[in-house]
């Protein structure tokens, strides 16, 4: 989730300070390289490289920038590692134009081949990039800027918003298909950005362009025009009346909440970009042919690998090993090679564990993917090949959207290994939209009730297992009551003794488990707990269960990531209630540097 911000005005003035000021606000999205281009007359001033916004406005001196028009762009790595080259804005071919973008391209490779057979200038790797030539090949053909555009936007496929301009116009152009888009309506300028707080000290009047519309910005007004046929789109533009912190989190009160809602837009991102990937194919051919496949992470990222484990068994008949990253330098490492292959599982790239095992790992021959949501990080340049999850930066230190991506992405791997269509996991993102909406209310209401426990359990059986576990650790971080996650068949060897009357115990249950789970109910139930079950709707589990939390019909794989949805909404109202900042828990950290 790069972002972007462009600026248009009537005459030439020193725009750097206007496009530093805009980068800074746009920087609790997350980046690893910045960049910024004036449009001045027949020149374009571009600056850019890998480093902080302080630090690389200062080392190229963005504030000396004039112009008319400029745009600034925050790069997070997805196509490309973060490099100088790779970072945005980019040129054309003969520098006449220079864009940048926010999303991702996902017939980027494809479209980069094209581009260099056809003589033009491909400089990086990165997708922003291919935004230009995509624009640039048709204005060669001699299109006219707008339907230039139109043509461009058929060829680009994925999740993206553009903003682009040519030297010796006086305007800019943007258009959007998935991403976010905004403009800005000021005294004399007018600007467009990915997300509002870039735009909001300058202007609070704004309109919001849709999926397949251009906008062209002049300094005093701005055109919306419809990338279907090209005809003028009338478009109202409103006031926000929001703070910059309410704007920063979406309007959503904390980070979490705003990164749970979120979990559907970065899913249907990283279910794009998969199917379009030409390394899958590599990958799945290496896991078809390993002789050990192991699945290695920590914390959320081993949870992950534990759903991935059930869904390689289940859908491809393929045996995986999920094991936590140290305990696999003890138990596994010894007996590894190169007949072997590991999934090395890491949100953030760094975590010091799963690379002590990779290291490990590597020292025995065996072959070592990666799957992280930082591209550049350690364990993408370390493995043979890093699948990236696309989630854009996640702020609040308790993994959400991360976790479900990575889960889907293990699906996805399933699928493919079991030749089965890629295209029925593309009703994931609206099953979580729907999931989210119909049970935020009982859950917020069930959070009350319960949150006097400081106990309690989590129990899920099959795909659903690690899934309570997950659940019962997003508990612990944030509301640090105790919460055990476990298998459901397990209660009953132990933990049992430990119900008294309206002990809160959260079952997660998958379509083909419901005889199974009706029977953890009532051992449970008699004893006077309080069972509370999330699951599709069935008429055993509302004649057996205290609370039933319904989630959409799917299938018993898919019905897995959704059910984590409701106890990360669980946790999350439960940590508000106890007086709690759910984004920042104690004790805890993003990215665990140490052994």
């Amino acid at each position: 989730m790069c972002g972007i911000f462009g600026y248009v005005t009537s005459k030439e003035e020193a725009i750097g300070p206007i496009l530093i000021a805009a980068a800074e606000r746009l920087t609790y999205r997350g980046y690893d390289s910045v960049g910024a281009a004036a449009l001045n007359g027949s020149k374009i001033d571009l600056r850019k490289d890998v480093g902080k916004v302080e630090e690389v406005a200062a080392k190229y001196n963005f504030a000396e920038l004039r112009g008319q028009r400029g745009i600034v762009q925050l790069r997070w790595a997805t196509f490309g590692e973060p490099s100088q080259v790779n970072a945005q804005p980019h040129l054309d071919s003969d520098g006449d134009l220079v864009g940048a973008h926010n999303g991702n391209v996902v017939n980027n490779v494809e479209l980069r081949e094209q581009f260099i057979a056809e003589g033009l200038t491909v400089r990086s790797q990165n997708d922003g990039e291919t935004c230009v030539h995509a624009v640039e090949r048709y204005l060669n053909r001699g299109y006219e800027f707008i339907d230039a555009i139109r043509l461009a936007y058929g060829d680009l496929q994925g999740d993206y918003a553009f903003v682009i301009g040519r030297a010796g116009d006086d305007k800019l152009y943007a258009f959007k298909k998935g991403s976010g888009m905004v403009v800005g309506l000021g005294e004399g300028f007018t600007c467009v950005s990915s997300d509002l707080p870039s735009i909001l000290p300058l202007t609070r009047t704004v309109i919001r362009p849709q999926d397949g519309e251009i906008v062209t910005l002049w300094a005093d007004h701005v055109e919306v025009r419809s990338v279907k046929d090209g005809k003028k789109i009338d478009r109202m533009p409103e006031t926000v009346t929001e703070s910059m912190d309410a704007v920063q989190k979406g309007g959503y009160p904390h980070f979490m909440l705003k990164e749970i809602h979120e979990q559907s837009q970065v899913a249907r991102e990283l279910i794009h970009l998969l199917d379009a990937s030409p390394e899958i194919e590599t990958v799945i051919e290496k896991m078809k042919n390993a002789r050990h496949l192991y699945l290695i992470g920590c914390g959320t990222s081993y949870h992950a690998a534990a759903v991935g484990s059930v869904y390689l068994a289940q859908l491809a008949g393929r045996a995986a090993i999920p094991v936590l990253a140290p305990q696999f330098i003890a138990q596994y490492a010894p007996t590894v090679g190169y007949q072997d292959v590991g999934i090395f599982v890491s949100q953030s790239g760094e975590t010091k564990d799963v690379l002590n095992a990779l290291e490990a790992a590597e020292a025995r021959g065996m072959t070592c993917f990666g799957l992280a949501n930082v591209v550049g990080s350690t364990l993408t340049k370390a493995t043979s090949f890093c699948l990236p999850l696309c989630c854009g930066y996640e702020i609040s230190v308790p993994a959400t959207k991360t976790f479900t991506n990575q889960v889907i992405t293990f699906l996805y791997l399933a699928y493919r290994m079991a030749n089965r269509l890629t295209s029925d996991l593309e009703r994931i993102p609206e099953l979580m939209e729907q999931t989210l909406a119909q049970t935020a209310p009982q859950v917020e209401a069930l959070a009350k009730e319960i949150n006097e426990w400081n106990d309690l359990y989590c129990l899920g059986y099959g795909a659903t297992y690690p899934i309570a576990l997950e659940g019962a650790l997003k508990l612990k971080e944030i509301t640090y009551a105790h919460c055990e996650g476990m298998l459901s068949t397990e209660f009953k060897h132990g933990p049992l003794s430990a119900v008294s009357k309206g002990f809160p115990i959260l079952f997660v249950a998958g379509p083909n488990d419901v005889p199974l789970i009706i029977s953890g109910l009532n051992e449970v139930k008699v004893r006077g707990a309080r069972t509370i079950v999330i699951a599709e709707d069935d008429p055993r589990l509302r004649a057996n269960a205290d609370d039933l939390i319904v989630i959409p019909k799917s299938d018993p794989q898919i019905a897995a990531p959704l059910g984590v949805l409701p106890l990360q909404l669980l946790s999350y109202h439960m940590s508000v209630m106890r007086g709690f900042d759910p984004d920042f828990p104690r004790n805890l950290s993003k990215t665990l540097t140490v052994d």
